[in-house]
């Protein structure tokens, strides 16, 4: 894949999260054969086989805006949720480092809505890796005006979404760059660390081979 395939020229990987490089490696901009209405403002291209390819600087952009967002909350008022086995991995790193809460597996509805449910928890702001397969919680999180924040393939909806980051939602090595470096910045941004040095998880931690 061409190095500039999935980002304009006129873009300098010098304002990246991470280099290009490594966003590229990761796949974090490779998508699927299917493309949404909504998806389509952050799709680059698509490619001869059918793939449709994600602008790596609306990806960027919009893990920013999503680290800011969250930023604004306590650990322990943020959920993440990943039904999908290839983000488990990820966001248990993600909660190990951070504090922030996780669900790795079956979202239980009424958790978030039930007060009599022994799991009830009272949160802020959901982060979800899936919008179709987390679906539950986000249906529970829009009855009880909770923002929700969803990292987004191509192929997804944003109904009742408050804040799509678009990306490969469903590779391993792509969901661990994206939590790594949400970890890390989430991190700097409450003043937990410094500089990025100070963070030291490394991506293989974040990441299921």
């Amino acid at each position: 894949m061409a190095e500039g395939e999935s980002v304009s020229s006129s873009v300098s990987s010098e304002h990246f999260l991470v280099p290009q490089d490594q966003y590229l490696k990761a796949g974090i901009h490779i998508g699927t054969k299917f493309r949404t209405r909504y998806m389509e403002q952050f799709i680059y291209k698509t490619r001869p086989d059918g793939l449709s390819v994600l602008n790596l600087q609306k990806i960027d952009e919009r893990i920013r805006i999503a680290i800011n967002f969250l930023a604004q909350y306590s650990p322990e008022e943020i959920l993440v949720v990943s039904r999908r086995e290839n983000g488990w991995k990820s966001v248990k790193m993600f909660s190990k480092v951070t504090g922030i809460r996780i669900i790795a597996g079956r979202y239980l509805p009424g958790i978030l809505t039930n007060p009599q449910l022994e799991k009830y928890t009272e949160m802020k702001i959901i982060l979800v890796t899936d919008a179709w397969p987390d679906r539950n919680v986000i249906n529970d999180a829009m009855k009880v005006g909770i923002p929700v924040v969803a990292l987004c393939d191509t192929n997804n909806q944003s109904n009742n979404i408050d804040l799509v980051v678009p990306c490969n939602n469903k590779g391993k090595k792509s969901l661990g760059l994206l939590f790594w470096i949400i970890a890390r910045e989430y991190l700097k941004k409450r003043g937990t660390i410094k500089e990025d040095s100070d963070f030291k998880p490394s991506l293989e931690d974040f990441t299921d081979e």
